[in-house]
């Protein structure tokens, strides 16, 4: 297992140092940062200073090299917008996002293999053409349709949920947040269902396409005929091996759920990294676009890895093939 995590730590590497050359592309060749950074009155002079300072006139070399280390320190400069460090933007907004994006995966995960499991055990019953129905406009309809539906019914309707924002939020010190207020409940609950509507739908879809493929397995078929109850069958072999395949895409579509948080935090104006993220666009805000791409790649990676992990450990087959 030594071998494989470490193969998969290499792939982690190359792939950090891809995202860090683009990122690094969009700092030197995306704009010019000094002309964001001082007044059209400011001479040639204090421009060229500025340059120096910023290291902008070394080799390209030196300055990825210098681009890197700062990486590994979570050092991004300064944002053009905010005029701020950008650690320290993203830093407050993180909490936003990943609580976001937690609470969006345990609705994808708490609803979708349910509905999964039960679709494919009762593939022909009223409440599995229901889900299947569900599914297929979960699938169908985009993220902003889908976050303004749910603003119109619940905020402007029947005004139970609020339409925008994050609520009160309790600062820890190291952390802020919602979790533990009842504003802060009521502001989540459109945004993660909203964002994991989608992903709720893979994952049901999936689920119940392996289940099927499970039940007729040969195992089952003996499985029956020995008179096991159904249940012993359907939850203790079926269900679990349909979760091996589950597990990778689960992480998968976390990493996503944090990446793609971007339109649903636009619709409800949630204060997280991908609003602020799409308010740099606006602005080419250089610092703040590279620091995004460069966490977004990194979140990636390590949830890659740590599925590639759970993988190996739930699949046998993985440590047979690699003893061979």
């Amino acid at each position: 297992m030594i071998g494989f995590i470490l193969k998969r730590f290499f792939q982690s590497f190359i792939v950090m140092f891809l995202v860090a050359m683009l990122a690094f592309t969009m700092f030197n060749f995306l704009g010019d940062p000094v002309n964001q950074m001082v007044g059209i009155d400011t001479s040639a002079a204090d421009r060229e200073a500025l340059r120096d300072r910023l290291g902008l006139n070394d080799p390209l070399y030196a300055q990825f090299a210098r681009f890197i280390g700062n990486a590994l320190q979570f050092e991004f400069g300064q944002s053009y917008q905010h005029k701020r460090a950008v650690s320290g933007l993203i830093l407050d907004r993180l909490p936003a996002t990943l609580e976001l994006s937690l609470i969006s995966a345990i609705f994808t995960l708490a609803v979708g293999v349910p509905m999964g499991v039960h679709t494919g055990l009762h593939r022909n019953s009223l409440v599995s053409k229901i889900f299947m129905t569900v599914s297929l406009v979960g699938v169908s309809l985009p993220t902003f349709l889908i976050g303004i539906l749910l603003i119109f019914i619940f905020s402007v309707q029947l005004q139970w949920l609020p339409s925008f924002g994050r609520g009160e939020v309790v600062d820890l010190g190291f952390w802020s947040t919602g979790l533990l207020t009842a504003t802060g409940w009521k502001a989540i609950i459109m945004p993660a269902v909203t964002l994991g509507l989608f992903q709720m739908t893979l994952i049901m879809r999936l689920v119940r396409s392996e289940m099927l493929e499970v039940l007729r397995s040969d195992y089952i078929k003996f499985a029956r005929a020995r008179g096991l109850p159904s249940r012993a069958i359907n939850f203790g072999h079926a269900l679990k091996n349909t979760l091996v395949p589950v597990i990778t895409i689960a992480g998968l579509q976390l990493g996503s759920l944090i990446a793609f948080a971007i339109i649903t935090e636009t619709v409800f104006q949630w204060p997280g990294m991908g609003l602020m993220f799409l308010q740099a666009i606006q602005v080419v805000d250089i610092p703040i676009m590279a620091a995004y791409l460069m966490l977004i790649a990194f979140f990636f990676v390590m949830i890659n890895l740590i599925v590639d992990m759970l993988y190996y450990v739930v699949d046998p087959r993985l440590r047979v093939d690699s003893t061979n």
